[in-house]
């Protein structure tokens, strides 16, 4: 099958968060698709599949599959209006988190997705002592959204990975704070789902959009990932749905062989 990995999120190689994306001629069973992912070895590997008037899309990281993933959706949407149909313009994908939209506009990629409102909720026995910072709030969705003082204390994080994998009330942590070059900053980490930290998260945004929204009072952000290799996302809150738009490069084109 066809195969590509594309650093989404990032305006050159290197840069924001790689992502596999497979290409099967035909339905793939979960098992194979897994394998696939773990021999990747990348935060997530897509599995795009042609659909009705759109296309059916998977994601995996190394270990799991997962229900909702920004930058492999991102990186589908660009395999498609870069290599496969260079005329398209705007995609659907149907997934396990519905049907998520994505348009060509203004030289990015902008995507619609679900909203993912966290709840204020106690901070976890452990949690500071796995960040090594002291935390402010807590609040749940999916991931639990770790409020800290400042950028320089998200950027300067070194958490302790065994620990943090210990809790388990969230799939991931975002842990996050006011910007000081930007609206908001963020670092996200998935110990327990082979993700130690990764480099840039499209769905974190789910949950901190609508939080710093009401947070600074503005629907318009603009938010970056303080990881190693960085990224930028431009945000709006929409309601019910956040829009999250970005860039992404190729950085590399290939095929994938396995015995089905």
């Amino acid at each position: 099958m066809k195969y590509y990995i594309i650093d989404a999120f990032a305006d050159g190689v290197f840069k924001g968060n790689p992502a596999g994306v497979c290409l099967p001629d035909r339905e793939l069973d979960a098992e194979t698709m897994q394998k696939i992912a773990f021999e990747n070895n990348l935060p997530e590997t897509a599995f795009l599949l042609k659909k009705d008037e759109g296309y059916a899309l998977r994601w995996f990281t190394p270990e799991q599959e997962i229900d909702l993933c920004g930058h492999a959706t991102l990186a589908s949407a660009y395999v498609l209006m870069a290599y496969l149909k260079p005329s398209m313009t705007s995609v659907s994908f149907y997934t396990m988190s519905g049907v998520l939209n994505v348009e060509k506009t203004d030289g990015m990629l902008k995507m619609d997705f679900p909203e993912r409102k966290p709840l204020p909720c106690r901070v976890p026995d452990g949690l500071e002592e796995a960040l090594g910072a002291s935390v402010l709030e807590t609040h749940l969705s999916r991931d639990l959204l770790v409020l800290l003082e400042s950028e320089e204390a998200v950027r300067a994080l070194t958490p302790d990975f065994t620990l943090l994998s210990r809790i388990k009330e969230a799939f991931g942590f975002i842990v996050t704070a006011k910007g000081s070059s930007c609206d908001f900053v963020s670092r996200f980490f998935a110990p327990s789902a082979g993700i130690p930290e990764d480099p840039v998260t499209g769905s974190s945004h789910c949950t901190l959009i609508p939080f710093w929204s009401g947070q600074l009072g503005k629907t318009k952000m603009t938010a970056q990932q303080l990881s190693k290799r960085g990224g930028t996302l431009y945000c709006e809150d929409l309601g019910s749905r956040v829009s999250i738009s970005g860039r992404a490069v190729c950085y590399l084109k290939g095929e994938i062989y396995v015995n089905l």
